[in-house]
């Protein structure tokens, strides 16, 4: 009882101190509540300010060949971003940091004496790029001209304020009021500084994108072959903006999208059918590519008739290098059925991540290791509950892969299936036709615009319309993570009338947040594959195989006998 007595005593104590915190506190924050509110309100006036002020009075700069007027926007959607319209497409800079800033809009212009360097059938890109000294000296005239402008109009928002509240009052403006709207005006022009500052730098870039059709011609690791022979092509103005687009790349992107890469793998998806491997082939050969990872759907009827009747597995024996495949729901007619794979087994160059139920392949890429498994799906099921039915299949595969280093690329049809997998580096998906970018799972649009069967879909109103055509270049580091991902879109091919819809280059440091370590990769490593038994549940790993390639050869898969040759 007398611990009873005590404990309750105690209780009482506290409660006793709690009531008294609280008639300290209710009145100082009935008395500050309104002042904070008010200072708050005055800063985001004093921003607003600011911001406008640099858009009626847009600070111009100038290189040799262009001027731009340079002013912030606060529309959300420019949040953080760098945006340059143009008349043939603009170029976006986004950037990613703790601190959102006001967009940067910058308006360029072709400077009149530009017509003088065109007299000279000879000019290059080179010449018309402006240099970095000519970048860098255009942007600290901006900051500064941006910066002053903003403070002025924060300023100015301020004596506003201190007016009004003069005039409401009938006499002169206490301290506090006066203390009070220079805070205001500090919070404003500092915070919006700092953010400024904080994320408009080189290591926060999260994409580069361009879009219209400067975003067909500019240069992109010369997937549209070198910007020269094309900008020779086009009107002197697009090459001007090609040229600043280049430049801006060059000065905002960080210097490790640059650096050598170990493995450069084109991914697709969803050909269904359609033959437009002679595009990929130049693809293959302009890029530089080391491997094709095709995330499935090869076919519209799980028919291997219907794949060669289109040269298919001609075509994919013919473009030189390792072709990655899982099976996709449209290539099988049956839950057993396995004809697709079994011919994809004997083209030379592919290699099955699943080549049957009881096994799976992890290939090992200029030292990225690549795993994945097939689609249990089929032409002709029901569609119902198909995140459900993948289950079985992701269970399968981490119970298999989970004693195993972690796979840098998980490949597998649906979404559902490869956002069930535990471990990976970058999880790649088809099978929405449709690019996609959320954490680490890369969604692969249609290569072939859904094929000629699947191509036209119904826009609302009734309309028929073309799916667009999509593939991403995921560019490798010699540390083996992500460097960059490099996405295309473009439509109407089959109508006849191709025009680009954008190219976007994304940070790989953005998708793929857990780097590997004590890691390197090379493309001289070649090519190995290992077999990597099923895992039944409650079972334990065996032994894989693996069968090394030479670089530069072609590789068929293998099962091989037990034992491991030690990857990179």
């Amino acid at each position: 009882m007398a611990g009873t007595r005590t404990t309750r005593g105690r209780l009482g104590g506290v409660r006793q101190r709690l009531r008294a915190a609280g008639r300290w506190v209710r009145p100082r924050a009935r008395r500050w509540g309104p002042k904070v509110l008010a200072v708050l309100g005055v800063t985001l006036a004093c921003y607003a300010g600011g911001v406008a002020t640099t858009s009626l009075f847009p600070t111009t700069v100038e290189t040799r060949h262009y001027r731009a007027d340079v002013r912030l926007s606060a529309l959300p959607t420019l949040t953080s971003t760098l945006h340059s319209p143009t008349s043939f497409g603009d170029i976006d800079l986004e950037f990613t940091s703790l601190l959102p800033a006001p967009g940067v809009d910058a308006t360029v212009q072709v400077k009149e004496n530009i017509t003088d360097v065109f007299d000279d059938r000879r000019v290059s890109i080179s010449s018309l790029q402006p240099s970095t000294t000519e970048v860098s000296a255009a942007l600290a005239s901006a900051v500064s001209g941006v910066g002053l402008r903003f403070a002025a109009g924060a300023v100015g928002v301020g004596l506003v304020t201190v007016a009004l509240v003069t005039f409401g009052r009938r006499r002169r403006p206490s301290w506090r009021h006066v203390t009070s709207t220079g805070t205001a005006v500090l919070l404003a022009v500092g915070g919006t500084g700092l953010g400024v500052w904080d994320s408009y730098q080189p290591r926060n870039l999260s994409s580069y994108n361009t879009s219209g059709l400067l975003g067909t011609l500019r240069r992109n690791a010369g997937l549209l072959g070198d910007v020269e022979a094309r900008a020779n092509q086009a009107t002197p103005y697009i090459k001007n903006l090609l040229a600043l687009s280049q430049a801006l790349q060059e000065k905002f992107v960080p210097q490790e999208l640059n650096q050598p890469a170990a493995a450069r793998f084109l991914l697709v998806s969803d050909i269904h059918g359609a033959n437009q491997y002679p595009v990929m082939q130049s693809v293959i050969k302009d890029e530089g590519i080391t491997a094709v990872v095709d995330s499935g759907d090869l076919t519209n009827f799980g028919s291997v008739a219907e794949a060669e009747a289109a040269g298919i597995f001609t075509s994919i024996s013919r473009l030189g290098v390792p072709y990655v495949f899982v099976r996709g729901n449209h290539d099988a007619n049956s839950p057993t059925d396995r004809a697709i794979l079994r011919r994809m087994a004997r083209v030379p160059n592919v290699i099955l991540l699943q080549p049957n139920a009881s096994t799976f392949t992890e290939a090992t890429i200029a030292g990225v290791r690549i795993a994945g498994f097939n689609d249990p799906r089929w032409f002709g099921d029901d569609n119902k509950d198909n995140a459900a039915k993948q289950q079985p299949s992701v269970d399968a595969f981490n119970r298999t892969f989970a004693g195993r280093d972690v796979p840098d690329l998980v490949v597998s049809h649906e979404p559902s299936a490869v956002k069930g997998v535990d471990h990976a580096g970058v999880l790649i998906n088809g099978h929405i036709h449709s690019d996609e970018l959320e954490g680490n799972r890369i969604g692969v649009g249609t290569f072939t615009g859904g094929g000629t069967v699947s191509h036209l879909v119904e826009e609302p109103g009734g309309e028929l319309t073309g799916q667009p055509y999509a593939f991403d270049i995921a560019v490798f580091g010699q540390d083996c993570g992500l460097t960059s991902l490099v996405r295309y879109t473009y439509r109407n091919l089959i109508e006849g009338r191709p025009a680009y819809d954008d190219v976007t280059v994304v940070n790989g440091r953005t998708i793929e947040k857990d780097r590997p370590t004590g890691r390197v990769c090379r493309d001289l490593d070649g090519v190995q594959t290992a077999t990597v038994p099923v895992v039944p549940e409650g079972s334990v790993a065996t032994p894989s195989s693996s069968t090394p390639t030479l670089p530069g050869t072609t590789l068929a898969p293998t099962t091989g006998s037990p034992g491991t040759t030690p990857r990179p």
